[in-house]
């Protein structure tokens, strides 16, 4: 039986075990979510089926990552005061601003300041100023559905209605009630019993504004998958790492041993002449 099967040296090769289980499996877990982000840059909702945002998301929830782009039907009643422009959305080269009003989700207009609102993109206008006045009442639409945006950039002045970016904490500054952590966007001015868009279809609360479109969004790094990807290798060069160092143990303790055993049969085979 080998030495190194001993039951001192059974710690460091349970260690070494464990240390390439870990590395292994973290590896291939994060390799993982790298293909599970890539199959979900390949999914496109923005044509399926709308479905109630209820159905979607809750107020308190979470955004669900597979639902970038799903169409939702948003019903309820309009918070005109809390409508905000967005700048920087171009559009067929020229810059412009995205005006968004919240809806109170499933309450009449009487409960609205009570109510979680989701923040609805109702079109583009290249100037604030010429924007129609903000809708009011109860209201009904289809709208494309994204997480609110984080791109780092600050809103520089908090006393107006521009804002940078739909920014869950500058958005919470311009109305008195609860938000979803999501946004919808006007899906191309499609009212809900008219899908796919129909050439005349108008979305509530989009008369008066060119239709937004999700081109005009920021541009999202794509380095969400790469990171895991690189995580993923960083794990397995642990492994490999994990499995040189118990090599090299390995080696220096056969090495040792066998130096050892070749000194006492040197000495066996020439022994010391005892004192006369």
């Amino acid at each position: 039986m080998s030495p190194l099967l001993a039951p001192r040296y059974w710690g460091v090769h349970l260690l070494a075990l464990a240390a390439l289980a870990v590395a292994v499996s973290l590896g291939l877990w994060q390799y993982d979510a790298f293909q599970a982000h890539r199959a979900e840059e390949a999914r496109d909702l923005t044509l399926g089926e709308p479905r109630p945002l209820t159905e979607v998301m809750g107020p308190d929830d979470p955004f669900p990552a597979r639902s970038v782009g799903q169409p939702v039907v948003v019903a309820g009643s309009w918070v005109p005061d809390g409508t905000v422009f967005v700048s920087g959305r171009e559009d067929a080269g020229r810059d412009g601003f995205w005006v968004a009003t919240p809806v109170a989700v499933d309450q009449p207009a009487a409960a609205a300041e009570d109510a979680p609102a989701l923040y609805v993109v109702r079109g583009w206008t290249e100037d604030p100023d010429a924007a129609p006045p903000a809708p009011t009442g109860e209201v009904e639409l289809v709208g494309w559905l994204q997480p609110t945006e984080g791109t780092g950039e600050m809103d520089a002045d908090r006393s107006d209605d521009v804002l940078p970016q739909l920014r869950t904490a500058d958005l919470v500054q311009h109305v008195d009630q609860d938000l979803y952590g999501a946004y919808a966007v006007v899906a191309d001015r499609v009212a809900p019993g008219d899908w796919p868009v129909g050439p005349d279809a108008v979305n509530p609360g989009s008369a008066g504004l060119e239709p937004a479109a999700l081109e005009q969004l920021p541009e999202v790094p794509g380095s969400t998958g790469l990171r895991n990807l690189l995580y993923a290798i960083e794990w397995w060069v642990f492994g490999v790492f994990a499995g040189y160092i118990w090599w090299r143990y390995v080696r220096d303790v056969t090495e040792q041993r066998a130096a050892a055993q070749a000194v006492a049969r040197s000495t066996d085979d020439h022994p010391v002449p005892s004192g006369s």
